[in-house]
């Protein structure tokens, strides 16, 4: 098993290595300094996890506060992934203080050696039991790990918002692989702590199957986010001109946005022409601010006509042109020869599965049903 985790040790610096390679955005450099963190971590338990929490029991206490690490690299990850003007500033810092203030607490112990003796996780009789402060740091690293979770599916919903009114297409760009992982390790993690938890009071099960199972989780997540993480780009590219930009604010903020009724109809007009007449939504990777910068009208402008003029996203919107050429071209003869899927591609649509989701949803019929119920002659 040890040999296990060291692989998994290396691999992570491996992925931090190749990552460097890369051109990097926010999200890359934490990316990084997580995997250098997995990479430590699993390191040392696969070095010293046979005396390290018998002989050594302030530095092991040390060891399990690197688990507070874990949730705030991730909920940071995502941050800087779906957060257009991320930056990490000092209150990004509040994140690592509960990792700061354990081992302040274990450094201070250290000077004590009645309180640093009850400071144990190997289950050695104690006459004073542990102190209540290493007994709350522990609880906090419990809760930790549900906590970021919980935190980082929160920004997933917020993503969502954010795709369905910048993108016209939702692969690529919904973090589908990152939703998987937090789902399934989240799950895992909770588990093996509540594992822990129970063994740490009332010594039931075994300290290596919860230490063990911990670190080979981790040892498959190294995988899997550096695999993944090396491939992910930049999902909200920033943009040198101010009115080309994603707009990731709600609707209630386009109340301070002055937009005046005649500008309303103007863009309103010159957004419906453009669409019918250019067709932009033949361009399967067309976004909010390609759009605004083709019309020459601020991205925020453009969000609100489309908001509240159609009553629609932008993911709506333009789909709805796509689904409205779809079925034009199912009844043209020209197009007799093409598949449904290659109609699909060819008006914008970059995967079936979004196809024949998007054509259910506003249809009410699969592609194939529609078709069908085209050639039926009329009574």
């Amino acid at each position: 098993m040890e040999y296990i985790f060291l692989i998994a040790a290396f691999n992570a610096l491996f992925f931090a290595f190749l990552i460097l390679q890369k051109k990097k955005a926010s999200h890359d450099y934490i990316l990084i300094f997580w995997l250098i963190y997995l990479s430590l971590y699993t390191g040392i338990y696969a070095l010293f996890s046979n005396k390290l929490f018998t002989d050594f029991h302030l530095l092991s206490a040390s060891f399990i506060s690197l688990l507070l690490l874990h949730g705030p690299f991730l909920f940071l990850y995502i941050s800087a992934l779906i957060d257009q003007t991320f930056q990490f500033n000092r209150r990004k810092l509040l994140h690592f203080i509960p990792f700061i203030l354990f081992n302040l607490f274990i450094v201070i112990a250290s000077f004590f050696p009645e309180m640093s003796e009850r400071i144990r996780l190997d289950h050695v009789e104690i006459e004073h039991g542990a102190p209540l402060l290493f007994n709350f740091f522990l609880i906090l690293t419990v809760l930790s790990g549900p906590f970021y979770f919980i935190l980082s599916i929160r920004r997933f919903k917020k993503l969502d918002i954010n795709i369905f009114n910048n993108f016209s297409s939702y692969e690529n760009v919904n973090l589908d692989w990152l939703r998987k992982l937090v789902y399934s390790f989240g799950g895992i993690w909770t588990v093996l702590m509540i594992f822990a938890t129970v063994h740490h009071i009332f010594q039931m099960f075994s300290w290596i199957f919860c230490t063990h199972g911990l670190t080979l989780s981790l040892s498959l997540f190294i995988i899997l986010i550096g695999y993944y993480g090396l491939k992910q780009k930049e999902i909200f590219i920033q943009y040198p001109d101010r009115n080309t930009e994603y707009v990731t604010e709600p609707k209630a903020k386009y109340v301070g946005i002055s937009l005046k009724e005649t500008d309303i109809n103007h863009y309103t007009e010159k957004l419906k022409h453009y669409m019918a007449s250019e067709k932009p939504y033949l361009e399967a990777s067309l976004s909010l601010p390609e759009l605004a910068n083709k019309l020459d009208i601020p991205s925020h402008h453009l969000s609100r006509i489309i908001n509240e003029e159609f009553g629609v996203n932008f993911f709506d919107f333009v789909n709805q042109y796509r689904i409205e050429e779809v079925k034009a071209r199912i009844g043209n003869p020209e197009f007799k020869n093409l598949s449904l899927l290659g109609i699909a591609y060819d008006c914008g649509f970059n995967t079936k599965s979004a196809f024949n989701r998007v054509f259910k949803k506003m249809t009410g019929f699969t592609p194939s049903e529609y078709r069908n119920k085209m050639k039926q002659p009329t009574p």
